[in-house]
C-alpha cells in the first residue's frame, strides 16, 4: 500500500487484495506530512520484518532438510554403542555443532511466531484503525454535506443580514439627517424664542409709553401754544430785527462818514506831528551851535 497526498489537507491508500480506498483528512498539512513520513516508516519496518521472518523460516526448513538424513545414523550410532550417556560421550563434533544450530533455529521459529502473534495482532489494530477511519471518513463526508447546508444557510443569513445592515444604514443616515434638521430647528427656534422675548419686551415698553401718551399729548398741546406763542414774540422780533437792521445801515453809513472824517483828521495830524519833528531839530540845531 502507498500513502499519497491528494491536497494539502488529505491522503488516501488503496489495498488492491480489499479492493478498497481509505483516505484521511487533517487540520494542518504538517500533520499530513508526519502521518506520511509515520505510514512509510511503519511499511519498511512491515517488509523488513516480513523478509526476515522468510529468511529464518528458509534457514530452518534448508537445515532441517540438512539434518534430517543424518539423524537417523547417529540415532543407529547410539543405539548401537549403548546407553543414553555412553550417546552423549560418543555424539560426535558435527552433531554438536548441528544440535546448536537446531536450538537456533527452534529459538527463531519461537521468535518468529512471536512476531507473527504479535504483527496480526498489530495488523487487527491496524484494521480496526482503518475501519474506524472509514467509519470516520463517511461521518466527515456526512459532516462535510451537512456543513455546506449550514454554509450555504449562514451566507443566506448572511446576505440577508448585508441587506437588513444596509436598509438600517440608510435609515440611519436619514435619522441623522433628521437629527441635524432638528439641530438646526432647535437652533431656530431659539433665535425665534429671543426674537420673541426682544418683540415682548419691545411691546412692554410701547404700553408703557402708551400710558403716558395723554401726558405727552397734553404736553405737546402745551408746547404747540408755546411754539404758537413764540412764533408771535418771533413775527415781533422780525419787525424789531427789521427795524434794528435800518438802524444798522444808518450807523453803518454814519460810521463810514465818521471814518472819512477821522482819516482826513489823522492826515491832518501827522502832517501838524511831522511840522512839530521839523521845528524841534531845528531847535536842537540851534541850541548846539549856542
Amino acid at each position: 500500500m502507498t500513502f499519497t497526498k491528494t491536497s494539502q489537507k488529505f491522503g488516501q491508500w488503496a489495498d488492491s487484495r480489499a479492493n478498497t480506498v481509505f483516505g484521511l483528512g487533517f487540520a494542518s498539512e504538517q500533520q499530513l506530512s508526519k502521518f506520511a513520513e509515520k505510514f512509510q516508516e511503519v511499511k519498511e519496518a512491515a517488509k523488513l520484518a516480513r523478509d526476515k521472518s522468510q529468511e529464518k523460516v528458509d534457514t530452518l526448513s534448508n537445515h532441517s532438510q540438512e539434518s534430517g538424513p543424518d539423524t537417523p545414523s547417529s540415532n543407529q550410532a547410539s543405539s548401537i554403542n549403548g546407553t543414553d550417556d555412553e550417546k552423549f560421550f560418543h555424539v560426535g563434533p558435527e552433531d554438536a555443532v548441528l544440535q546448536t544450530e537446531n536450538d537456533q533455529l527452534k529459538s527463531a521459529v519461537e521468535q518468529s511466531n512471536t512476531n507473527a502473534k504479535k504483527w496480526e495482532t498489530e495488523l487487527q489494530t491496524l484494521r480496526e484503525n482503518n475501519a474506524r477511519l472509514v467509519d470516520a471518513l463517511q461521518e466527515s463526508s456526512a459532516n462535510v454535506e451537512s456543513w455546506k447546508k449550514q454554509l450555504s444557510t449562514c451566507k443566506e443569513e448572511s446576505d440577508t443580514l448585508r441587506e437588513k445592515i444596509a436598509l438600517l444604514e440608510s435609515q440611519c443616515n436619514e435619522a441623522n439627517q433628521e437629527k441635524k434638521q432638528n439641530a438646526q430647528l432647535g437652533v431656530r427656534v431659539q433665535e425665534l424664542e429671543a426674537e420673541l422675548q426682544d418683540k415682548e419686551q419691545e411691546l412692554e415698553n410701547l404700553r408703557k409709553q402708551a400710558e403716558i401718551i395723554p401726558q405727552l399729548m397734553a404736553e405737546c398741546e402745551s408746547i404747540t401754544e408755546k411754539l404758537q406763542a413764540a412764533e408771535t414774540r418771533n413775527k415781533e422780533l422780525e419787525g424789531r430785527i427789521e427795524g434794528l437792521q435800518l438802524d444798522i445801515d444808518d450807523s453803518r453809513q454814519k460810521q463810514g462818514n465818521m471814518k472819512g472824517e477821522l482819516k482826513k483828521f489823522m492826515d491832518i495830524l501827522d502832517g501838524k506831528i511831522d511840522e512839530l519833528h521839523e521845528v524841534r531839530q531845528g531847535l536842537s540845531k540851534l541850541g548846539v551851535d549856542n
